[in-house]
């Protein structure tokens, strides 16, 4: 057990598990994004720090099908930020907000050595999407290319430059496809840690494994911070999915069968 899992395992509470907490229709969901941790000053501007900061937790309402309605904001600042600094963050936030629909409602704003941002968002939702209710013969599947983030992630390291439409700093999320497939999916969340660290997640919690269709190279396996959706459905249903992912224009790769077997990550963990 890595030390993340361990931490949560310390808490009791049935709502612990999945992408956002659901109580009484509502569906609860936080986030942190900070300087040094997950990203560098250098690499994005203001605003695009606060968009994926935005994204990467309306994700987990996106993940859970889940409209976000309402979001606070708790952000940590240096006092060397400019008010035309300021002003670019809060155009972030406020654009995303706008194009989800949600209202920006409160929050903290606090002095601090570098920016640190974190963000709950409330959301609704009818029809929930958890991560446990996979059964053995079930198909698994993601969304999108993944491999992306992983690569941008290395030129940056490296010194280098990203385009402003790169996937590390613009994600796209896949509302479209969640809602239109989600009385089909059985099963999901987003890929936020990378294919295999997630799919440990979602199999451990429903105890099984899988039978890869292919072989996964690590580049793409591993690759963090993709956003794209990790889902599992009924073979039975293949069509059915197939047919809404081409309604949304969205690429579905299906790599594997949950099976009895015991499934092993070959990742390192992102957090700690």
């Amino acid at each position: 057990m890595n030390l993340e899992k361990y931490f949560i395992s310390l808490f009791n509470s049935k709502s612990i598990g999945d992408d956002a907490a659901v109580i009484n229709g509502q569906i609860y969901s936080k986030d942190a994004f900070f300087e040094d941790v997950h990203f560098k000053k250098e690499w994005m501007t203001y605003e695009q720090v606060a968009r994926k900061a935005m994204l990467v937790n309306i994700s987990d309402a996106i993940a859970m099908n889940a409209e976000p309605k309402y979001v606070l904001l708790s952000v940590a600042m240096p006092k060397s930020m400019s008010k035309k600094d300021m002003a670019d963050l809060a155009k972030g936030f406020e654009n995303i907000a706008k194009y989800y629909k949600c209202d920006i409602i409160g929050g903290d704003t606090i002095s601090n050595t570098k920016l640190d941002i974190t963000v709950t968002v409330v959301s609704h939702s009818k029809r929930p999407l958890y991560r446990k209710g996979i059964k053995e013969g079930y198909l698994v599947a993601y969304t999108g290319e993944l491999g992306g983030s992983a690569k941008e992630l290395k030129k940056l390291f490296n010194g280098g430059k990203i385009h402003k439409q790169s996937k590390f700093v613009d994600i796209k999320l896949r509302q479209d496809f969640v809602k239109n497939a989600s009385r089909k999916l059985r099963a999901g969340m987003d890929i936020s840690d990378g294919l295999f660290s997630d799919l440990d997640k979602i199999l451990s919690l429903n105890r099984l494994g899988i039978n890869f269709h292919y072989f996964i190279p690590k580049s793409i396996g591993c690759s963090g911070e993709e956003y794209e959706m990790l889902v599992a459905f009924d073979k039975r249903d293949k069509k059915a999915i197939l047919r809404r992912a081409a309604q949304s224009r969205t690429k579905l790769t299906i790599f594997g069968t949950a099976s009895r077997n015991r499934y092993k990550n070959r990742c390192k963990a992102h957090h700690f």
